[in-house]
């Protein structure tokens, strides 16, 4: 678990039960070096994987003696991860940007197990052009020896206002080899996924079929005109379902939504924004008013609100789902910060494990051994 404190301290905890208990950071926790480390972290094996762009360097971490420590690192120069993915048990395949413009897509392929360099190079993917300035990778999944990604352009208002592109774009390109097949476009939405070292937007089913939600809402792509959706590439197909869309801004949420994780049985677990209840980015963090919502993929809808206190935070890796049960952190300005336990079978809901003290935010929580 990666822990903000209230005094502006970070903190990692690793425990071996989320279903009950209290745990104090300032006690339990092995306190971070905020400057080197930050929550966009990628969690396996036992170990955290973490780029300090400062530095230009990937570090490979183990918690030793209460205490983070970097065991090895690997040069990364220019590189601002966009998204991660696992292409094999210690071959991370990390797909981002230049750190200047934010314009050329790049990628690099690293095999972990001793932080050596296999790949590196530029994505054959359009640079941005026109009125747009920058772009975004927002999904990246591997099938056989294609490579899908996800990304769209974006256009700079001000100095700290953006908007973005009306279409979602998909490249297609040949694994390993990385040239570019084709782009598939779709104008149903936009900002498809989001950076996933920070918080899960897309998923496999059981039987192979990939889904991952757009994001256009004002705290990533800030073109809230358009909906909230999820959409589906189905098993052994090579293009977007064009049939398939649930929009989650005509449901009854009738709101935005950022994060979703996949419980099994075909239903999930979306994270969506309560936009009459915060006056815009400026407090869009601090205040509490995220609900976590139950989807039917396989009906294409969404079910029901699940009966937790509103929650906050913007973007968070808060739900972890094991046997049959999800895991869900909430930080709630009125009944604290809790694991909540929620029965998948069943849909009952309890508090589990307790973030006390000096917690203020659960940053995110993943299972550290799969």
């Amino acid at each position: 678990m990666y822990i903000l404190g209230k005094d502006g301290k970070e903190y990692i905890i690793e425990t071996n039960s989320l279903d009950s208990g209290k745990i104090l950071p300032e006690k339990q926790g092995a306190i971070l070096d905020a400057k080197a480390m930050d929550r966009d972290i990628i969690v396996k094996n036992g170990s955290y994987y973490h780029l300090n762009r400062k530095k230009a360097t990937l570090s490979k971490y183990n918690l030793q003696n209460d205490s983070l420590n970097a065991i090895a690192s690997i040069p990364l120069k220019d590189f601002s991860i966009e998204n991660y993915f696992w292409v094999g048990t210690d071959s991370l395949l990390l797909t981002g940007l230049d750190i200047n413009g934010f314009k050329q897509a790049k990628y690099v392929v690293i095999e972990t197990k001793k932080m050596k360099l296999i790949s590196s190079g530029n994505l054959a993917i359009p640079q941005p052009s026109g009125k747009f300035t920058s772009m975004s990778i927002g999904f990246v999944e591997l099938r056989k020896n294609h490579l899908f990604l996800g990304y769209t352009y974006h256009q700079q208002l001000s100095s700290s206002n953006y908007t973005t592109s009306d279409t979602t774009y998909i490249a297609e390109l040949r694994y390993p080899q990385m040239n570019l097949l084709k782009v598939d476009k779709d104008t149903r939405s936009t900002y498809p996924g989001g950076i996933n070292t920070v918080q899960s937007y897309s998923f496999n089913d059981e039987h192979n079929n990939y889904y991952f939600m757009s994001c256009p809402g004002i705290a990533l792509g800030n073109r809230p005109d358009l909906p909230t959706g999820i959409f589906r590439i189905k098993a052994g197909e090579e293009s977007l379902d064009k049939d398939y869309f649930i929009n989650i801004s005509s449901s009854l949420i009738n709101n935005h939504a950022y994060g979703m994780w996949y419980l099994g049985n075909n239903k999930a677990i979306i994270r969506s924004e309560r936009k009459d209840l915060f006056k815009g980015l400026s407090d869009h963090y601090s205040t509490a008013h995220f609900e976590f919502y139950l989807v039917d993929l396989a009906a294409a809808k969404v079910l029901k609100k699940l009966n937790l206190p509103l929650d906050k935070g913007t973007r968070r890796e808060c739900v972890i789902v094991k046997d049959n049960v999800a895991y869900i952190a909430v930080n709630s300005s009125t009944q604290g910060n809790f694991i909540w336990i929620y029965n998948i079978q069943t849909g009952s809901l309890k508090k589990g494990l307790e973030l006390a003290g000096n917690t203020d935010f659960i940053m995110r929580i993943d299972n550290l051994n799969p």
